[in-house]
């Protein structure tokens, strides 16, 4: 299925919406979820926190200035790369990209214009096609993240010439989640399941475990690229959908055409 389109009106009636975020991101989906009648879920599958050397990393981040491009792969790249750096600012002559829209959105938030972010696909191709980073040649970039992840930033832009280094700022991991009493409910109460990482979708097939996995298959699941649509298949599920991107609205709207023609 291609992109999903925003419905005229929707109503979600009650449907169970199982929202996986880490907890500290997951207020705003649950919010729009509620507005529409649904009945959000909440079941994280991931914890951020500082990274193990985290005085070495803000010592890594003040020389920031010495790079021409710093790229954010997500608000928690923001969050946590201001966080740690020194006196919590980032440089002024500094161009700021981002890979998605609510990276952009998290820079602009917290005071720092973004110089460059994707039109139409939010992801690290949509990046790499922008006319800012295709001629990049003998400039320095910062690759701001979390700990692991994909490589391509990375490798492509060292193939056009540039220096390039990462930036990991955070770490992720799987939480100690016990996942019975949601399993328990699971038949009744989740009917749609939101996924906006691989990560966080392999994370939640751990959490479900053997007990959940056939389930987890089963249940309509709305992710947020064609990367994790192709994993999730991977993954034996069933019933995929793609939004626009991991933007709330995007997947809002695509949850809403989703239950618009539930059968």
């Amino acid at each position: 299925m291609s992109f999903l389109s925003t419905p005229a009106e929707c109503n979600l009636g009650g449907i169970g919406v199982l929202v996986t975020r880490a907890a500290h991101q997951a207020a705003t989906l649950c919010r729009l979820i509620a507005s529409r009648d649904g009945q959000p879920l909440r079941f994280p599958v991931v914890e951020i926190a500082d990274p193990p050397q985290a005085g070495e990393v803000g010592q890594q981040l003040g020389r920031l200035s010495d790079y021409d491009i710093a790229i954010f792969v997500s608000p928690n790249a923001v969050l946590w790369g201001i966080k740690l750096s020194p006196a919590q600012k980032l440089p002024d002559n500094l161009a700021l990209a981002a890979v998605g829209r609510r990276t952009a959105q998290t820079l602009a938030e917290s005071g720092y214009p973004v110089d460059v972010v994707p039109e139409d696909s939010f992801d690290s191709e949509g990046l790499l096609a922008t006319p800012e980073l295709t001629e990049v040649s003998g400039k320095r970039i910062a690759i701001v993240r979390g700990n692991g992840g994909r490589e391509l930033l990375h490798e492509e832009l060292t193939r056009r010439g540039a220096t390039v280094d990462f930036f990991e700022v955070y770490q992720r991991r799987c939480p100690q989640s016990d996942p019975e009493p949601l399993l328990y409910r699971w038949d009744d109460d989740v009917q749609v399941v939101t996924v906006t990482s691989s990560i966080l979708m392999d994370n939640l097939f751990q959490l479900l475990g053997e007990a959940g996995r056939e389930r987890l298959q089963k249940t309509p699941m709305i992710v947020a690229s064609e990367r994790m649509r192709a994993h999730a298949r991977e993954l034996g599920c069933q019933q995929i959908y793609l939004a626009r991107s991991a933007d709330e609205q995007d997947l809002l709207e695509a949850i809403c055409v989703w239950a618009g023609n539930r059968s």
